[in-house]
Parts: C-alpha cells; structure tokens; sequence
C-alpha cells in the first residue's frame, strides 16, 4: 500500500521516514518529496508498506501524531486523477489566428492599410 505523509518537518530525511514506519511491518520505500531546483524538502513524502494491514495499522497510529515537533498527517495515497493536475505553466494559443497570415488582419488593422504586420501586398 501506498501511503502519502503530509506536514513533515524539512530536517527528516528518506532514512528517518522509513525508519517511523519500520515498526509497523515492512517498509517497501519510503521518499520525501524534494523541489528539483533547490533539491529542498516539499514537506510531504511517500511510504510504501508492503502488508496493507501493516499500513493501516501505521496510518491510525502515526495520522496526528508529533513528529520532529509539526503534527503530520498520514493517509493512504490515492492515485491522481487520470488527466487532471499538471497545473503550472500549461501550454496555451496566445492570439487565436490573425497575427502574421496574409490578408489576416495583423496589428493595427482598423487604422487603414498602413499599421503593423498587415502584409496585404
């Protein structure tokens, strides 16, 4: 089972994360979620528990709880969405057509023939 740990203090390391729920039952992987460009903690990571009562029994007992003084929050991970998130810089059509076509208007089309980029030639 897959399980999401959110709210965790930035000083906690994979190793720490693996070893809070080692006691639990076997840890499969455990991976803090860190931001590529300053490779800096996001404050949430991943646990993978490999009996999934093991997991649940984990999930009770850690959800709340205290950990390097933030209370973090521990659910079972769900999958994202098929299509959605993405989120950031998405790609996107600025304009919409006209622009550099001949005989499409360019800039400056109402003010006569003389503006912009019109290349009615």
């Amino acid at each position: 089972m897959n399980i999401y740990v959110g709210n965790i203090s930035w000083n906690l390391k994979d190793q720490d994360l693996a070893n809070l729920f080692a006691s639990y039952g076997e840890v499969t992987s455990a991976k803090i979620v860190t931001d590529k460009f300053t490779n800096r903690s996001k404050g949430f990571g991943f646990v993978e528990m490999a009996d999934d009562a093991a997991a649940q029994a984990a999930i009770a007992a850690l959800n709340g709880s205290e950990v390097d003084g933030r209370n973090i929050v521990v659910n079972e991970s769900r999958p994202k969405p098929e299509g959605g998130g993405g989120g950031g810089f998405k790609k996107r059509s600025f304009g919409g057509g006209g622009g550099f076509k001949k005989g499409g208007g360019g800039f400056n089309r109402d003010r006569g023939g003389s503006g912009g980029y019109n290349s009615d030639y």
